[in-house]
This record gives C-alpha cells, structure tokens and sequence, in this order.
C-alpha cells in the first residue's frame, strides 16, 4: 500500500524532498511513496484529518495553531527538513550598511502566500524595539507581483524566496539586505500526520524518516550544480543557472536540516514568533507538537 505524501505548494527552499524521491531513497528503504499535489498551502491538513492522505510536508506551525485552537488536536509533526528561515529581504543598497531598523522609512512588501515568514520578522523586529504596524507594508500582493514592482521601482525592499533573490541579483535590480536564516535555528518545516496514522504507518514514516537521513548524508557531499541535476525536473520553469544559483545560497545558508530530529531551540524560535505576531495565544509545548523520529 502507498503512502500517499502531499506536498504543501511547490517551493525551491522543499527542494530535499523533491531529492529524496528523485533519488530512490524512500524505495531503497522499502516504502512506496506517492506524491500528491496540494491546491494551496495548508489544506493537505484536511486531508489528514478525513485520511484522504497519509503525511504532507509543511510548517510546525500548523500544528502549533491546531493545538491552540483544540488541546487535544491529532497533529502531529516529525522529521525535520527545512531548519532555518529561507526567506529573504531584496532591494537596491542605500548609500550605509542595510539595517532591519531602517526599514520603517522603506516601502515593503512582505509575502503574502503563507503567514510563517512575516511572523518571524515582525518578531525580528519587535527584538528591536520596532512596531511592525509603523511600517509601511504592501501586504496583499504575490511575490510575483512585488517583483515586478521592485524592478519598476515602486518598492525599495521586498520579502521574498528563491529563486526570486538570484534572479534580483541576476538582473541587477537589487541586491540580499537581510537573510532569516541569520537569525539561527527556526524550524520550518518537517513532515506532519495525524496521531492515527502515526500508529498505523509507524513502520512506513520510520522508512520515510531514514530515506531523509540518506539524502541530508547525500546533500553534504554534493554541490549546489549536482542538487540542480535532480530536482530540475521538479522545477522546469526556472533556468539551469537560477536555479543552481539558487540552490548554493540555501546550501550555504545552513537553510536545511543536518539531522531528521525536531531542534528543541528551533522549535522554541517559531513559537515565540507565532505567538508575538497573535498567531496562537500560548505557547505549545514540545511534547505536544512533536513525535519522536519513528525508530
């Protein structure tokens, strides 16, 4: 029987997902993984609720924000894959050093699409002693269309993820003023399931879990040009040298997880910026969210 895995939305930053399966890893560990599309991000959760899927992949926040609403709510996430915030501040250089305290005098675009990366820097910036709401903020365009207004010059900074910041640089209409992921470990995204099916596929998602661990040891002694070979087909639109340019700066980043385990400080990291942002109105507990890897 197949586990029937739903990816979130197709993103460059899930890019070691798209690895493991393109590498025979969950086959080489004896698991037959079918992968499934998802209309738009979060609502493979209702599909884990109604078992018209097994496991998808997205942010612990959907399982921080399940908790809050129900105490005895069924999700359940494991395996860390994303380990660091990948997303990024793009725009032209000032005449001084870009500081995330300059950023009230800017007109910015955050995303628009998922809740995750504007929580955590309205937390950045509430760590400096900046109200988010003194900001201006366009806050309801894709990042598509900030782009395109950063290249006409109606934006000065814009919140985006690859491959739109090489493709910035590669046009030269702007240049990286901050990267998340120098804030350190926040947990992005791992795997998420149901209690039930945690039980029921226990040996599968153990099977899923070590195929990750094979592709984080495969991922180490790779490079970036090596990555772009596999996953290419998962993301035909984007050009061979975006898209290595791309895949270098995550690696480069620390953006993915060195080990499958749920980092504790990361997870502490995206709970301080939910609940700062008015997410979730508590702080979950560890021991509630996170299953420990199926062994």
């Amino acid at each position: 029987m197949p586990i029937r895995l739903a990816e979130n939305f197709r993103a460059l930053f899930y890019t070691p997902y798209y690895a493991t399966k393109a590498l025979g890893f969950y086959e080489r560990e004896g698991v037959d993984v079918e992968l499934r599309n998802s209309a738009a991000p979060g609502d493979a959760v209702a599909g884990l609720l109604d078992g018209t899927i097994d496991v998808t992949w997205a942010g612990p926040m959907r399982v921080m924000k399940a908790r809050d609403r129900e105490t005895d709510s069924p999700l359940l996430c494991f395996c860390e894959v994303v380990a660091r915030d990948p997303f990024y501040l793009v725009g032209r250089p000032g005449p001084s050093k870009f500081r995330l305290t300059d950023l009230p005098g800017l007109r910015f675009a955050a995303v628009s699409e998922v809740p995750t990366p504007w929580m955590c820097l309205q937390h950045d910036l509430r760590l400096l002693g900046i109200d988010p709401a003194t900001l201006v903020r366009a806050a309801d365009r894709s990042m598509g269309d900030n782009f395109e207004a950063l290249r006409n010059a109606q934006l000065d900074v814009i919140q985006v993820f690859e491959p739109y910041v090489s493709m910035a640089l590669s046009e030269g209409i702007g240049d990286v003023l901050f990267a998340a992921s120098a804030r350190g470990p926040t947990v992005y995204t791992t795997f998420i399931a149901a209690r039930d099916a945690m039980a029921r596929h226990h040996d599968a998602f153990a099977a899923m879990t070590r195929a990750v661990e094979r592709m984080q040891t495969w991922l180490a002694d790779h490079s970036a040009e090596e990555l772009a070979l596999v996953v290419a087909p998962f993301f035909p639109e984007i050009a061979g040298n975006i898209l290595s340019s791309s895949l270098r700066r995550y690696l480069e980043a620390g953006i993915w997880a060195s080990a499958t385990e749920v980092s504790r400080p990361g997870f502490s990291r995206l709970a301080d910026s939910l609940q700062s942002g008015g997410f979730i109105s508590r702080p979950p507990r560890y021991e509630d969210c996170v299953e420990l890897p199926p062994g």
